[in-house]
């Protein structure tokens, strides 16, 4: 299933980069999120790392891991699911600068891996990223103003 979120911000690509790259704050303000653990690259531990996210919809708990790349120049954010609940899971975020801020786009395309649950838990899992869409945006409001 694949999505595609944008929004227009009044905070500049750089800092809405660090955000979505500060995945250690995610349980402060990510709905859902109960927890991460970040495994760092040695050679590159500010653009290529682990996040195990620790989720909770209602009683349902679950996590995944993902591989993390950064690209600074690119102004982007590149996730892909290694284990967890998904057959496949990949993310781009793009930070583009605009006029006074800048525009964010989100890419995801996944699919569940349970066939039985699939038909119901796709379409939830995509209308939960438009509320986790809005979180980043409300805490780049709280951090940069």
């Amino acid at each position: 299933m694949q999505r595609t979120f944008e929004r227009i911000v009044p905070h500049s690509a750089d800092q809405m980069l660090a955000l979505v790259a500060d995945v250690e704050s995610y349980p402060d303000f990510i709905p859902y999120c109960q927890k991460m653990e970040v495994t760092r690259s040695t050679s590159a531990p500010e653009t290529r790392f682990s996040a195990r996210m620790h989720i909770r919809f209602g009683p349902v708990f679950q996590a995944y891991t993902s591989a993390i790349t950064i690209n600074p120049e690119a102004k982007t954010l590149s996730a892909r699911a290694t284990d967890g609940p998904f057959s496949y899971l990949s993310s781009i975020w793009h930070f583009l600068p605009a006029q006074q801020g800048s525009h964010i786009r989100f890419e995801i395309d996944f699919k569940i891996a349970n066939p039985l649950i699939r038909s119901v838990a796709e379409p939830a899992f995509a209308a939960k990223q438009e509320e986790i869409i809005d979180a980043f945006v409300a805490e780049a409001q709280k951090r940069f103003g």
